[in-house]
């Protein structure tokens, strides 16, 4: 009989990716299912960026490469930090890997020991849980809710920190809420983290280019805090290059080197032609994502225009990202054909029989009243998914 590992069994499925594979499960048994489940911008990888992948392969970067990435891509990282964060990294604080999600899940695993505690602001994307857990971490989570754009204040940091902190792990723009930190915002918690030397910061920031409210804010730009922040980055969502995997880190040498050394041996390099690819996309003004970014922020008009109209549902605005994140507690304890609601995991299912459209639950991410929804489709689908939903929720009684 195969044992397997506790630290697999302590682990939970992806939500995201569960919910995703039982919408293919549906739509293979020939229903029409609609997925809004999974944060997959629908725009193909630009051809600028296929371009310089096919010049990668003729010139046969087709060879291990070196562990933390090409000289000249991490070159063009630092660069790209510099143009639009303002941050000035070396070369040897960046480290190249396969998908953010990697990134983050070197840093936990350079830094964490067993029993170390990491401060996770709620909602927070279901995987940084997950990665801590497998450290040997624990999570302490603080919450926030729609009534605060679900953001951690500075006094509700300062509440939650001693000196047995040892990391903490946060996004902006945010996934699951779309929420996005000001500059005055994170000088906020900037203050308070700095008061604790001890702290690692992760600040995810993978949504940075799908923002709606202005220049993105990098929680490193505070001169206190500089040496405390790891900033995750990456190329699936802005550039629409999911499927290629390329995440990356601008980090305290010491901290660069740990993940390098982590990553050696696991994956070692990241793929050869993703990274020639990539240094297209870095190079590139973003200015060129701004058709990109309108057809967001019209697909987000439409469904919080929907929402809105929605008896029952509880919306904010979210000011980045490709999502939304309502609160739907007021469903609880209705029922419809014997069918009761008891919490946002029931109505992500029977929206998903009833409405045939797929969400995530909002537990997953740290929120038990909410459901995930993603825009990243086209109007004609978000609209006939939207109706799907409203019709749904009116048989609920």
């Amino acid at each position: 009989m195969i044992e397997l590992s506790e630290r697999l069994q302590a682990m939970e499925e992806s939500a995201t990716i569960a919910m995703s594979r039982k919408s293919r499960e549906l739509k293979a048994e020939g229903k029409d299912v609609i997925s809004l489940s999974l944060g997959e911008p629908d725009f193909h990888t630009p051809e600028f960026i296929k371009k310089a992948a096919i010049e990668g392969m003729e010139q046969n970067y087709t060879t291990y490469t070196p562990v933390p990435g090409y000289d000249d891509l991490r070159e063009a990282i630092c660069a790209k930090f510099e143009r639009d964060n303002g941050l000035k990294y070396s070369k040897d604080q960046i480290v190249v890997s396969t998908g953010a999600k990697q990134s983050i899940a070197n840093v936990v695993m350079s830094l964490i020991n067993p029993g170390d505690k990491v401060l996770i602001p709620a909602p927070y994307w279901v995987s940084y849980i997950e990665i801590v857990k497998v450290a040997g971490g624990i999570p302490v989570v603080v919450n926030a809710d729609i009534h605060s754009d679900f953001k951690l204040t500075g006094e509700q940091l300062e509440n939650s920190l001693d000196d047995s902190i040892k990391m903490i792990i946060f996004s902006t723009p945010c996934n699951p809420t779309g929420s996005v930190y000001s500059k005055e915002e994170l000088q906020s918690l900037a203050k308070v983290i700095s008061k604790y030397k001890n702290i690692t910061v992760i600040s995810d920031e993978i949504y940075e280019h799908i923002n709606f409210v202005g220049k993105h804010e990098s929680l490193a730009q505070f001169p206190e805090v500089f040496d405390q922040v790891v900033t995750i980055n990456g190329m699936s969502k802005a550039w629409a290059m999911t499927g290629w995997r390329l995440g990356y880190i601008g980090a305290p040498k010491e901290i660069a080197a740990a993940c390098s050394k982590i990553q050696g041996q696991f994956t070692s390099g990241t793929c050869s032609i993703t990274q020639r690819a990539s240094i297209a996309a870095l190079k590139k003004d973003p200015d060129f994502l701004k058709d990109m970014l309108a057809a967001f922020k019209s697909r987000r008009a439409l469904v919080l225009k929907a929402l809105q109209e929605m008896d029952g549902v509880l919306v904010n605005e979210p000011e980045g990202a490709f999502y939304f994140f309502p609160d739907v507690s007021s469903f609880f304890g209705k029922s419809f054909n014997g069918n009761v609601i008891k919490d946002a995991n029931d109505l992500s299912m029977y929206l998903l029989e009833e409405a045939l459209v797929a969400l995530v639950t909002g537990d997953a991410f740290g929120d038990p009243n909410c459901i995930r929804i993603s825009y990243a489709t086209d109007e004609e689908t978000l609209t006939k998914a939207m109706n799907r939903i409203a019709k749904a929720l009116k048989k609920l009684n």
